[in-house]
């Protein structure tokens, strides 16, 4: 899965490798989760402009895939308001450039790095904007996934210094998550963090937080052992660090574990006929030994609070070398919501993956007869 745009250029693009020809897609489900980006208490003006779809242009015929690359765009209708400043080709008039770094972002590496004099030929690319185009693209891996039986779904378990309960580890009625105003499955919580978001904000403040995203009705044997680049683990880090301003990644019981001793950090393993295998515990995360177990895989991610302040933090000015403060954008106070709906994208970009490098197959039929197969052989009996 690969994606290309700026935030405020004429669009993005996401272009997803790999599918089996004959997979359904279903529009309306893939700009569900496009909206669902969109949502969450303490959001930006942003949001009021943006109404994001996804607009399939290539290995998508009659709302069937072909088995050839897919395109996805999203178009950015902000553009209209940066055609000049984001425009790919020369304009008659030079537009001013952005001097002022903001801490926490990418913008003074960014230039240093690239060679840049102007902070927004990095800004707009490290935006998290870019997300739009990943969800793009994750709904169509959890499209494949729903196919094979497989549903990820997230919620937030923190924002600032609230915390909800978490939730219990039997299979969870997420319908209605999206309906509170932060993502949040336990109601009290929920209106807190409302009113912590709404303080805050009030004090020129953002907030980061926690997110939950969990996978249920996974096979045992995804990812494999034998070399740290295959272990599933290694690249569900790899991809919910990749959101922007994640600081913080832990698979189950994560840093809990840490600080338990080795009788209470283990998941006991039990067998009956009407079971098969199973654990009565998932304090793995249903990951064990880089490669999934069969219990439900649950991971998280820590968000930092957003960078860009509406009473911004001290810099300098790359170009004078004076002090000043950092550059002021049109911001979001909050965005933990969102970034749940983005691990949603990435854990079922990584999951899809890793079922397609395990089943293969040129058809969806042929990735469900091999799924078929593999379950016989190893007795799996969990749906």
């Amino acid at each position: 899965m690969t994606t290309a745009g700026e935030s405020h250029g004429p669009g993005l693009t996401c272009l997803v490798e790999g599918m089996p020809a004959g997979l359904a897609l279903d529009r309306d489900a893939i700009n569900r989760d496009m909206a669902r980006r969109q949502l969450g208490h303490g959001r930006g003006g942003r949001m009021k402009i943006e109404r994001d779809a996804a607009e399939a242009t290539g290995g998508v015929r009659h709302g069937l895939t072909l088995g050839g690359p897919i395109a996805l765009w999203v178009a950015n209708r902000d553009f209209a308001n940066w055609e000049e400043r984001m425009n790919p080709w020369p304009v008659t008039a030079p537009t001013e450039e952005v001097h002022l770094p903001r801490p926490g972002h990418a913008d003074l590496a960014g230039v240093q790095k690239y060679g840049f004099s102007d902070v927004r030929n990095v800004l707009e690319r490290a935006s998290a904007r870019e997300t739009a185009a990943r969800v793009a693209g994750g709904a169509v891996c959890k499209a494949f996934l729903r196919a094979l039986g497989v549903e990820v779904v997230s919620h937030v378990l923190q924002i600032g210094t609230v915390r909800a309960p978490a939730p219990p580890l039997e299979l969870v009625d997420f319908a209605d998550v999206d309906a509170s105003p932060v993502r949040c499955l336990d109601a009290e919580a929920s209106g807190a963090m409302v009113a912590h978001i709404d303080r805050q904000r009030k004090a020129n403040e953002s907030l980061g937080g926690v997110f939950e995203v969990r996978a249920y009705g996974l096979v045992p044997g995804l990812g494999s052992h034998v070399s740290y680049e295959e272990r599933l683990d290694t690249r569900l880090a790899a991809a919910i660090c990749s959101i922007q301003a994640i600081k913080g990644f832990e698979l189950g019981d994560g840093f809990e574990l840490a600080g338990q001793p080795g009788s209470q950090a283990h998941d006991e393993i039990f067998h009956t006929p009407e079971r098969g295998f199973y654990r009565e515990t998932n304090r793995a995360g249903g990951v064990e030994g880089g490669m999934t177990n069969g219990e439900t895989l649950i991971v998280r991610g820590a968000m930092k609070p957003l960078p860009t302040l509406t009473k911004p933090l001290r810099s300098v000015d790359i170009a004078t070398l004076a002090p000043a403060e950092a550059l002021r954008e049109r911001t979001d106070s909050c965005t933990v919501p969102a970034a749940g709906v983005v691990g949603e994208a990435m854990v079922a970009y990584v999951l899809a993956a890793a079922y397609r490098e395990k089943f293969g197959g040129d058809h969806i039929d042929d990735v469900l007869g091999a799924l078929r197969a593999y379950r016989e052989r190893i007795a799996w009996q969990r749906s």
